[in-house]
């Protein structure tokens, strides 16, 4: 599920952003992040036969099938022992930031040093946790503990970044953008460099001047940029989901602190702060945002509200907060996962009022054969009442202004009509008084999910289907079956550029409309893919 980086912007950067994240979301964020940094490794081990990085050929080779049988291994044990699913790419991530952060060697003791932090790194995951969720970075935590274990013997090696090498900077730039694009954190991240670089900067002249030399503020900026671990540090450990907090601002604090703390590394004894200090300490802070767990959900029972809707509703076994127009992730364990991986975004249709009640809601996509077409939708369907699932988290700002009387349209696509469903049963539950206009698009007549739901919130809906439908409302109208472009949006919405507009729905088809909501005061939206 993707939300656009900005409420204000043109339609053609929202095409151009949905029409990418589109095409990204066929791989799971799991899966993507294990993919860019294998292709780094194989990267650095291209560079390291020319001597363009620190580590050595088989310094590399040795160092990461070190990492990754330990984490693999105490993952698994663990798991085991504490009845979790497998997650091997899991396992894999955390050896491949460990392999980027660590100094990669040949040495015994060192090698038993990269085992010390792989272990510790996996069990941090178990021990280090809140009801079910890792507070701290895995990577940052076992990197941590060899540097601590370093001071008294240092032949145990300890982190050392070496990542942070001009020759890596592109390559991780590259990887990086196509990571956080899938991941929706370009923006989080974005605030993290440019802070850290900053700071970094500042400090490095500041050093210059206390020791009287020279400065090449260009140089001094070239290195801080290209020579730093910032890249690496953000990409790929920063912007891992499950340690930041939900909400859009609190993740750029977050990456605010982790930038000041990150550029102007505070000295501890015979260490300084260093980058994977700095994560820990943003991972408190995000923390301290929100107690966030996982909750347990019970399947009370699934109903099928159109021919390629289903509808799931779930008893959850504490309280779950959340906002309406936020979504869940669900996982559901399976063996064999496909590229799309055992994690899924679900829009949540309930409102808070509904709770303990969850409700979530999905199109069917299905083969030649009827059947579900990935992996995750097969585990899904096995799923029957009474069977418990973990909600791994809830996030988003795909949220109605806070003012009441801003005057919003919203524009649902097929199933995007699920968050602005939770929406209207709040603003209806809590006698919100607002200016709403729902466009509804469907593909035909039958397959306009929730119209009990959205008629009793009395909010006027104008529907695009093929089909004109039978007994609608009396506050809905039928717009015929014509495309709904930027003229046909303006002829049912006259009074459009005085409103917020939304849109929801699969994310070609939202790069599609975004044009046409270029008039709207701003556009804010959610994409859902990886489906």
């Amino acid at each position: 599920m993707s939300e656009a980086p900005v409420h204000v912007m043109t339609g053609t950067l929202t095409a151009l952003w949905n029409r990418v994240y589109a095409q990204l979301g066929r791989l799971s964020m799991y899966r993507l992040v294990l993919l860019g940094l294998a292709a780094l490794a194989l990267v650095a081990l291209i560079l390291s036969f020319f001597g363009l990085v620190a580590p050595t050929p088989l310094e590399l080779v040795v160092s990461l099938a070190v990492l990754c049988g330990v984490c693999v291994v105490v993952d698994a044990v663990a798991q085991r022992m504490l009845g979790l699913p497998a997650r091997v790419e899991s396992s894999l991530i955390t050896a491949h930031i460990l392999l980027f952060v660590l100094r990669p060697t040949l040495e015994p003791v060192a090698l038993v040093g990269l085992a010390v932090a792989a272990a510790v790194a996996s069990l941090s995951k178990y021990a280090l946790a809140w009801r079910g969720r890792h507070i701290f970075n895995p990577a940052a935590v076992g990197a941590t503990v060899l540097t601590l274990l370093s001071i008294p013997w240092p032949e145990l090696g300890a982190s050392s970044w070496w990542v942070g090498t001009p020759a890596m900077a592109a390559p991780v730039i590259l990887v990086g953008v196509a990571v956080l694009w899938r991941t929706e954190k370009l923006r989080v991240v974005g605030i993290f460099l440019l802070i850290a670089v900053a700071v970094a900067l500042l400090r490095t002249v500041a050093q210059y001047q206390a020791a009287g030399l020279e400065i090449d503020y260009g140089q001094v900026l070239w290195s801080v940029l290209w020579s730093s671990p910032f890249l690496f540090l953000g990409a790929f450990m920063l912007s891992e989901p499950l340690t930041l907090p939900p909400r859009r601002w609190q993740q750029s604090t977050v990456a605010a602190v982790v930038g000041v703390l990150a550029g102007w590394p505070i000295p501890l004894g015979e260490i300084t702060l260093g980058q994977e200090r700095a994560l820990l300490i943003g991972n408190l802070v995000a923390f301290a945002f929100s107690f966030r767990a996982a909750v347990r959900l019970t399947l009370v029972s699934r109903e099928q509200i159109t021919a390629s809707v289903q509808q799931l509703t779930f008893r959850t076994a504490r309280r779950l907060a959340f906002s309406p127009g936020q979504y869940v992730e669900l996982e559901v364990p399976h063996p064999h996962p496909d590229a799309r991986g055992t994690r899924r975004e679900f829009s949540i249709a309930s409102a808070p009022e509904d709770l303990p009640q969850l409700v979530v809601a999905f199109k069917e996509s299905t083969g030649p054969d009827g059947k579900p077409q990935s992996s995750y939708k097969k585990a899904l369907a096995q799923v029957s009442p009474g069977g418990a699932l973990a909600a791994t988290g809830v996030w988003g700002d795909f949220l109605l202004p806070s003012r009441h009387g801003a005057p919003v349209l919203m524009v649902a696509a097929g199933i995007g009509v699920t968050p602005f469903v939770s929406q209207l049963r709040h603003v209806s539950a809590a006698a919100e008084d607002r200016d709403i206009v729902l466009v509804y698009i469907a593909s035909t007549a039958a397959e306009l999910a929730f119209r009990d739901e959205l008629a009793a919130t009395r909010v006027p809906v104008v529907v695009f289907t093929r089909d004109e439908p039978e007994s609608l409302p009396a506050h809905w109208r039928w717009a015929g079956g014509v495309r709904l472009d930027a003229d046909g949006l303006l002829a049912v919405v006259p009074d459009i550029s005085a409103r917020h507009a939304y849109i929801s729905g699969p994310a070609g088809l939202i790069a599609d409309l975004a044009p046409a909501l270029e008039r709207a005061r701003s556009i804010t939206t959610d994409a859902f893919s990886g489906y």
